[in-house]
C-alpha cells in the first residue's frame, strides 16, 4: 500500500516543539536532573558491587560491612529518586497537560468561524485529548529520557573502556547497525502512525454523531447502518495496526539479535580474561553490569522510538489546528445610546466558485427599530446574521454600526460586545438553568433572571421543583424544545446590548406565544435595535408601526 508523505519536515516539528516547550520546562528539567542522579548512583552501585565481590573472595582488602552499607545506601537512594520521579509525573504532568489543552482550546475559540469548520468536532476532541497527551509525554518524558539515555550510554562506555578497551568496543559494535535501522524505522513508522491516528479520529466522529443524533438514527431505522460504518472503520484500523505491529516486530527482532550477539561476545571475552587471571571475579561482575548499562540505553531508545514517532505525528495534527487563522484581537468597542446597523451593497459567497448567497444587499436597520427579516430557507438569512456578528466578512460591501449622533464603526470582533444573540435550535449547555442564564450575564441577580424569564415567556422555570437550580442535560436535555428556546432567549435578554439578534429563535413556539413574546420584547427594549430573522409569517400580527418587515429573496 502506498503511504502518503508527511506534511511537515522533522526540523519544522522540532522548532514548533521548542516554541511550546516552555510550558513543560519545569517538569522536563526535574526529570533530567533526577534521571542523571539515577545514572550516577547506578555507576556508583556498579563500583560498590565490584569491590564487595573482590573483598568477599579475598582479592581486595577493605571492610565488607562498610561497602555493604554504601551499596545499600545506593539502592535506597535509587528508590527515593524513583518515588520522586513518580510524584513529579503525577503532579506536574497533569498541570502541564492542562496548560497545553488550554492553549489549543483557546486557540480554537479565538479562531475565525469559517476556519475551524473544516475539522469535525470528533476529530478536534481527539486532537485536544489524545494528541496533546502525546506531545506532553514527548516533552516531559521522552526527550528527558533521551538525554538520560545518552549520558548513561557515554558514562558507562567510558567506565568500561577504562577497565577494558577491547570489551567496550565489542559491546558497542552493534550501535552503527542500530542507528541505521532506527532511521529507516522512524521514517516509515511515522507515516503508518499518521494513518492510524486519522482512523481513530474518524471512529470518534462516527460514534459522536450517532449518539448526538440518536433519535434520527432510531426513527430512520439506521442503527445497523451506523454500526456497519463503525465496523468498516474498525476493520481499516485493525489492518493498519497489524501493519504497524509486523513492521515493529521485525525491526525489534533484528535489534535484539544484534544486542544478544554483542552481549554473548563480551561475556565470553570476559570469561577468557578471568580464566587467564587477567581480571578478578568482581571485575567480571562489573563487566556484566556495565554491558547491561551500555546496551540497555540502546534498547530503551528502541522502545522510545514508537513513542517518539507517535508524538511527532501528534505534533503535526496540533500544528494543523494552530495554523487556523485567528480573529483580530482588539479592544472591545462599546457604543452608547441608540445604535443602528447599516448594510451597504454586500456580496457574500462561501467559496470562490460557490454561488452568491447575498448579492448587492443593502438595508438600514435604524436605531431602536424592530425589523423582521423574512425569506425562504436558503435565502441567506443566517448568513446575514453571521456577517453582522463579524463571524465572516463580506466578499464586497460594508456593514457598520452607527449612532444617532453620527459616530460609526465597521463591524468586527471588537464590535461584537454590542450584540446579544439567540441562535437557531437548542443551544443550552449542560448544567443548571441558572448557569445557562449567567452565560448571558455572570453578574445577574436572581431577580434579574426571573424578570428575563418572564419577558421570554419562560415562567415555567419557577414551577420546577428546583427552580433556577434545575439541571439540564446535554443540549438542554430534560426541557422541551420550546422551553429550551425560551431559556435561551432569557439568556440573551440578560446580556447588555445595543442590538438584539434573533435567528429563528421562536421556531418551536406556537403562533400565539410567539406574538406575545415579540410584544414583550418590543415593550422592554425601547432603545435597542431588534432584528428578528424568521421564515414564518406570524409576525404579521404586528401593526406597521410596531414592526418593519424586509424580505430576502
Amino acid at each position: 500500500m502506498k503511504l502518503n508523505r508527511t506534511k511537515y519536515s522533522t526540523r519544522t516539528i522540532v522548532r514548533w516543539l521548542w516554541k511550546h516547550h516552555r510550558r513543560c520546562r519545569l517538569q522536563a528539567t526535574i526529570n533530567v536532573v533526577v534521571g542523571l542522579l539515577q545514572v550516577a548512583l547506578g555507576l556508583v552501585g556498579v563500583e560498590m558491587l565490584r569491590r564487595l565481590t573482590d573483598i568477599a573472595v579475598g582479592k581486595m582488602e577493605g571492610s565488607l560491612v562498610l561497602y555493604a552499607s554504601l551499596f545499600a545506601g545506593v539502592l535506597v537512594g535509587e528508590l527515593l529518586l524513583h518515588i520522586l520521579m513518580t510524584w513529579v509525573r503525577a503532579v506536574l504532568g497533569v498541570k502541564t497537560q492542562n496548560l497545553m489543552q488550554q492553549h489549543f482550546f483557546a486557540r480554537l475559540l479565538k479562531g475565525r468561524w469559517n476556519g475551524v469548520e473544516r475539522f469535525h468536532s470528533g476529530d478536534v476532541l481527539n486532537r485536544l485529548f489524545g494528541d496533546v497527551n502525546d506531545i506532553v509525554g514527548l516533552m516531559t518524558e521522552v526527550l528527558p529520557s533521551t538525554v538520560i539515555i545518552v549520558v548513561q550510554f557515554v558514562a558507562s562506555f567510558i567506565y568500561l573502556y577504562i577497565m577494558d578497551s577491547m570489551l567496550a568496543l565489542i559491546v558497542v559494535c552493534t550501535a552503527p547497525v542500530f542507528i541505521l535501522l532506527s532511521r529507516f524505522y522512524f521514517h516509515r513508522m511515522r507515516r503508518i502512525v499518521r494513518k492510524i491516528k486519522d482512523s481513530n479520529s474518524a471512529l470518534q466522529s462516527i460514534i459522536q454523531e450517532s449518539v448526538q443524533h440518536k433519535m434520527v438514527v432510531k426513527v430512520m431505522e439506521r442503527t445497523d447502518t451506523m454500526v456497519g460504518r463503525l465496523e468498516q472503520r474498525q476493520s481499516l484500523l485493525r489492518t493498519q495496526i497489524k501493519s504497524r505491529a509486523r513492521f515493529s516486530i521485525l525491526t525489534k527482532a533484528f535489534v535484539n539479535i544484534g544486542f544478544a550477539g554483542g552481549y554473548l561476545a563480551a561475556l565470553v571475552w570476559g570469561l577468557f580474561q578471568l580464566q587467564d587471571g587477567l581480571i578478578t571475579v568482581g571485575v567480571l561482575m562489573a563487566f556484566t553490569q556495565l554491558i547491561s548499562r551500555i546496551q540497555r540505553p540502546l534498547l530503551d531508545m528502541a522502545r522510545l522510538l514508537p513513542t517518539l514517532v507517535n508524538s511527532l505525528t501528534s505534533s503535526e495534527r496540533l500544528m494543523e489546528l494552530e495554523e487556523l487563522p485567528l480573529e483580530p484581537q482588539e479592544s472591545a468597542v462599546h457604543m452608547d445610546g441608540k445604535v443602528g446597523l447599516r448594510i451597504e451593497q454586500v456580496d457574500y459567497q462561501y467559496t470562490d466558485r460557490g454561488r452568491h448567497v447575498l448579492r448587492n444587499f443593502s438595508y438600514d436597520f435604524r436605531p431602536g427599530s424592530f425589523t423582521a427579516i423574512l425569506g425562504e430557507t436558503g435565502a441567506g438569512k443566517t448568513t446575514l446574521i453571521r456577517l453582522m456578528l463579524a463571524l465572516i466578512e463580506p466578499t464586497q460591501g460594508r456593514i457598520c454600526l452607527y449612532q444617532t449622533e453620527g459616530g460609526e464603526h465597521t463591524v468586527s470582533p471588537a464590535t461584537r460586545c454590542n450584540f446579544s444573540y439567540v441562535p437557531q435550535g437548542n443551544t443550552l449547555f449542560s448544567g443548571t438553568i441558572r448557569e445557562n442564564l449567567q452565560f448571558g450575564n455572570p453578574d445577574a441577580t436572581t431577580e434579574q433572571m426571573h424578570c428575563a424569564l418572564h419577558l421570554a415567556m419562560a415562567d415555567f422555570v419557577q414551577d420546577l421543583p428546583q427552580g433556577l437550580d434545575t439541571r439540564c442535560g446535554e443540549g438542554g436535555g430534560g426541557l422541551s424544545e420550546g422551553q429550551a428556546q425560551r431559556v435561551a432567549i432569557a439568556r440573551a435578554i440578560l446580556r447588555p446590548c445595543r442590538v438584539l439578534l434573533l435567528d429563528e429563535a421562536t421556531s418551536a413556539l406556537d403562533v400565539q406565544t410567539e406574538r406575545l413574546l415579540l410584544e414583550r420584547l418590543k415593550a422592554h427594549f425601547t432603545d435597542t435595535t431588534i432584528i428578528f430573522v424568521t421564515h414564518r409569517l406570524a409576525v404579521v400580527g404586528f401593526t406597521s408601526d410596531q414592526l418593519t418587515m424586509h424580505r430576502i429573496s
